[in-house]
């Protein structure tokens, strides 16, 4: 009989143990859904609120992504003459979950524009399908949201040969192609339309998939599977168990 118990008691450790891991996968799922669920409201709300005056250049070391990013803004900006011979970024796209008019490949247009105090600042004027576009001019007021650049990746490089970008990161872009000191996030730009509708600025919209009650379930599910599998494992070993005491022969009694 110790034999048997001890034959239960590894397979039943090993069980407890993959069952700590599904539940605290599932309770993990859950955790994400509650801050997807906060994300995309905060998100959905920044962009659908009125558009703000842009923040002060003094304000700009307290703004972030988690505190800023997506919130709509309005600016008047100084673009560079055509001779300027300051040059845009071209970043490559295949498609955008957040926009709709990007329907194939093409690039996003960055271009560095002067603030009234002497800033530079980089905007995403719109989605083009090849690099013929025409470029900006002259003073314009436009309305956007604010971005941070993506991080670095170790798979995809910055840009090619040709000049053309893969991480949307317009700090290296302005060390790259000498802009001078920017502001630390992007304005992407969601009106005016230029004449000829390119590059075409549009209005993001929330697109973010919440997937996470259904990773939820899933993992609930299988600790539940787990589960009801060891139980039935454990009571047929106990079922052979009793089988085979009852096969050893019984001792006679001792007159």
């Amino acid at each position: 009989m110790p034999d048997r118990r001890r034959s239960l008691l590894i397979p039943a450790v090993f069980t407890l143990a993959a069952l700590a891991v599904l539940l605290g996968l599932g309770i993990w799922q859950l955790e994400r859904k509650a801050w997807k669920e906060g994300l995309i409201e905060t998100l959905t709300q920044r962009l659908e609120s009125d558009p703000a005056e842009l923040p002060k250049p003094a304000d700009w070391p307290r703004l972030d992504a988690s505190n800023a990013e997506f919130q709509r803004v309005r600016l008047n900006v100084q673009f560079r003459k055509a001779q300027d011979e300051t040059r845009d970024a071209l970043v490559y796209t295949s498609g955008s979950q957040l926009r709709d008019d990007v329907k194939g490949s093409g690039f996003f247009v960055f271009t560095p524009a002067r603030l009234a105090g002497g800033q530079t600042i980089v905007v995403n004027r719109g989605f083009v399908p090849d690099k013929n576009y025409p470029q900006a001019e002259g003073a314009q007021e436009i309305i956007g949201v604010l971005r941070w650049p993506e991080p670095p990746s170790m798979f995809v490089p910055d840009r090619d040969s040709a000049g053309t970008w893969f991480v949307r990161d317009h700090l290296a872009m302005a060390r790259t192609l000498g802009w001078g000191d920017v502001a630390p996030f992007t304005i992407e730009q969601e009106d005016p339309v230029p004449p000829g509708g390119l590059p075409h600025p549009s209005v993001l919209k929330v697109r973010l998939r919440n997937d996470h009650l259904q990773y939820a379930i899933t993992w609930f599910g299988l600790a539940g599977v787990l589960v009801i599998m060891f139980a039935v494992w454990a009571r047929r070993q106990r079922r052979d168990a009793a089988a085979d005491e009852s096969m050893i022969p019984k001792s006679p009694p001792r007159t």
